[in-house]
């Protein structure tokens, strides 16, 4: 970690790499909020383990930070991506995901597939609210964590003080555990005063690392240097002894022994792979011309050394697809094949690729496996329960994938042509399926109301659509058959910037925004009768019917209920069907505002009928002409669907999100404390005000905020909106 002795490691770039047992894997994801420099630190650490070169390229060309189209376009990373590189003889897949809070579902993929995180935090930025609570996901579930500090470069940047920021945000139930391995070396201050850091001063091996000259170069520190390392070397012995599973050890430390550098470190790299001690680092990338980043060399010990195997991963719990439980996944390369799509892209030149995490077993190429699906159908995503066979397993590097002749337990792999196989589904051994449970996925609250741009795009959006949604499972898709619109959910306005681009440039669809509609509903304020009468007389056959009925508005969730009160026969019983079925289709078409009518009794009362030109239009058109007319005599009320919402904010939000919801119309049923420091609210608040809430909340709480929406009830509208809104039905807008 660090402390040992360090030597370049061979390159393994234009080469896969390829693990030849799990204790020879580490899988570490790269979290942290958009800007805090996890890019950048996976091209450093590609650079310092030969997997690039010193211009930042693979020998079969391309970067490791090659980006897609709409990455380049945004500026930003939007998904999961997975660098191999090789660190004495260990693997390790490093799995970099997006900071920014849209493409959560990436993070979450990118959580699922590792078994440890590594918190990427900027010294001049500090942690924002959505990393302190990935933080906490982990924690809950004992994942091991270090931290890397970047941006050392920063005029206003301080170490020292980000590392105790770090030690009171992710440290709050054990401060000693969350203490920095390393303190910075700096340099002369520059024309603008600023001191850059040039090495590292190794606290347990009282040792410098100084990379002034853009290689590693170890010394004996000088007497100043000394000093600073023994104040702070203190602090993290009795941390690491804290965590020792050797309970002698506090006793003789104290007693004033100076436990040997061997014993020191063996115990961090213990305490670090059960997730109960959490080092922090710093990290920089290598200068122009230098071989090595400044701690490039120490994370990647840190990585090899303290973060645990895939043997050490807790089982994750199995069945089969129809619900019978399994024994639980181990480790095992000899075992029964599970594996789990943990991302799914569309390459133009390959079709569907899968990128796959192997839990139990060894995956090949063009071997069957077996497809099981979990599926969310309420996002669009059908269940699956087929066999398929697998094409070309591949190591990803940039934009390169080089070719895998397997997979064992504990590894990632992207495998080609699964055209069934979506993010979340598990591949087994066909004659053995399995099924995993999926892991959790954010529910995308943001709508996005779309329609095809032209006739062509008409015809290609269905499959456009489809191939969308099973790239990514945090979108949902939605054919409202209320308000007739193809609705796309999703988690944010930056997702929804993806989504269309996707959509015009992978599928070629080319599709408009429009104003997304809540389903509003009519119905009577009082009780009003009216008197259809449909007669035309013009040669040959006519048409006649009439028709009086009385409509009486009924409690909320009643629906159309139609009664026949017809006496003497004044309408054929053969035509009592035709004026239900023209009330109910004039109902259905709306009143006043062009909303389906609802909650109202609607009896007929009387009627005439003639004996040759009475027919079933004439009493469907009499029906509907009698509704209509009722209509104008009543008070027309335009309800409006209200959501139960619930809101999980930290404390210091609660008064901000109470007010932001008493201005939206709505009404705060209740609070409770929900864990520590957190406050769950929940309200009653109409759809039409929330449909920008998931932007909104972000911005009230500083994206700590997170709330779940569920339909209650249609409520009547406010008469002033309703006004507006008849207005507008009226001016056709």
């Amino acid at each position: 970690m660090g402390d040992k002795s360090h030597t370049q490691q061979p390159g393994a770039a234009g080469r896969a790499l390829t693990a030849e047992r799990p204790s020879s894997l580490r899988n570490v994801v790269l979290v942290g909020h958009s800007g805090a420099g996890k890019t950048t630190l996976v091209e450093a650490l590609a650079l310092t383990s030969g997997a690039v070169n010193r211009a930042g390229r693979v020998e079969d060309g391309g970067t490791v930070s090659d980006y897609d189209e709409i990455e380049h376009r945004q500026q930003r990373s939007v998904q999961l991506s997975l660098v191999p590189v090789e660190w004495g003889g260990i693997k390790i897949n490093i799995l970099d995901t997006p900071g920014y809070a849209d493409f959560v579902g990436e993070l979450r993929a990118g959580l699922r597939a590792a078994d440890a995180a590594l918190f990427v935090v900027s010294a001049s930025d500090g942690v924002d609210g959505a990393t302190r609570m990935v933080w906490e996901e982990c924690e809950a579930v004992g994942m091991p964590r270090a931290i890397v500090v970047t941006h050392l470069e920063a005029s206003r940047a301080d170490y020292a003080q980000m590392t105790a920021v770090c030690g009171e945000i992710f440290g709050a139930d054990d401060p000693d555990a969350v203490v920095p391995l390393y303190l910075p070396l700096y340099g002369p201050a520059g024309p603008d005063g600023h001191s850059p850091v040039t090495g590292l001063l190794g606290l347990l091996s009282r040792r410098v690392y100084d990379y002034a000259s853009g290689e590693r170069v170890e010394r004996d520190p000088d007497p100043a240097e000394l000093e600073l390392i023994s104040d702070a070397r203190n602090r993290l012995i009795e941390g690491i002894i804290a965590e020792s599973e050797d309970e002698s050890l506090m006793d003789r430390y104290l007693g004033g022994e100076d436990i040997d550098v061997k014993t020191l470190v063996d115990d961090l790299e213990r305490a670090v792979a059960r997730g109960t001690f959490h080092p922090v680092l710093m990290a920089a990338p290598a200068a122009d011309g230098a071989r090595q980043g400044l701690g490039t060399v120490e994370l990647l010990e840190l990585i090899t050394g303290g973060f645990p195997t895939p043997l050490e991963r807790t089982a994750l719990p199995v069945t089969t697809p129809d619900g019978r439980p399994r024994p639980d996944a181990v480790c095992d390369p000899d075992g029964p094949l599970l594996a789990e799509v943990v991302k799914t892209s569309s390459d133009p030149y390959v079709g569907r690729v899968s990128l796959v995490r192997v839990f139990s077993g060894t995956l090949r190429p063009d071997e069957t496996v077996h497809v099981s699906g979990h599926g969310l159908a309420d996002r669009g995503h059908e269940d699956h329960d087929v066999d398929e066979r697998v094409g070309a397993l591949t190591a990803p590097f940039g934009k390169q994938q080089r070719t895998l002749t397997r997979a064992i337990a504990g590894d990632l792999a992207c495998v080609a042509k699964l055209t069934r196989a979506e993010t979340g589904d598990t591949l087994s051994a066909k004659d053995d399926p399995l099924l995993m449970e999926p892991w959790v996925m954010p529910d995308p609250l943001l709508p996005l109301a779309i329609e095809a741009h032209s006739k062509a795009d008409e015809d290609k959006l269905s499959q456009g659509l489809s191939r969308l949604v099973a790239e990514d499972p945090t979108m949902r898709l939605e054919q409202n058959q209320h308000t007739h619109q193809v609705v796309l959910w999703c988690l944010g306005e930056a997702h929804q910037d993806v989504a269309l681009e996707r959509l015009r440039t992978r599928y070629g669809v080319q599709v408009d925004p429009v104003p997304h509609k809540v389903s509003l509903r009519e119905t009577f304020g009082d009780r009003a009768t009216g008197r259809g009468r449909h007669v035309k007389q013009s040669g040959g056959h006519g048409q006649y019917a009439i028709c009086e009925i009385e409509v009486e508005p009924l409690p909320p969730g009643s629906g159309i209920e139609f009664v026949d009160k017809v006496v003497g026969g004044a309408v054929p019983r053969s035509f009592i069907p035709s004026v239900e079925k023209g009330v109910r289709g004039q109902a259905a078409k709306g009143v006043a505002a062009g909303y389906p009518l609802v909650d109202v009794r609607i009896t007929l009362r009387d009627g005439k009928a003639h004996s040759v030109d009475s027919s079933d239009a004439a009493f469907q058109t009499a029906g509907a002409l009698a509704l209509r007319e009722a209509a104008g005599e009543a008070r027309i009320h335009l309800l409006e669907p209200v959501a139960e919402l619930a809101v999980m904010i930290p404390d210091e939000y609660v008064g901000a999100v109470m007010s932001d919801l008493a201005g939206r119309r709505g009404r705060v049923v209740g609070t409770e404390q929900a864990g520590p420091g957190r406050t769950l609210v929940r309200s009653e608040i109409p759809e039409i005000e929330i449909d920008r809430y998931a932007v909104d909340l972000r911005s009230v709480s500083h994206g700590t905020g997170r709330f779940s929406r569920s339909y209650a009830r249609h409520e009547p509208m406010p008469p002033q909106l309703a006004d507006k809104i008849r207005e507008q039905a009226e001016r056709g807008t």
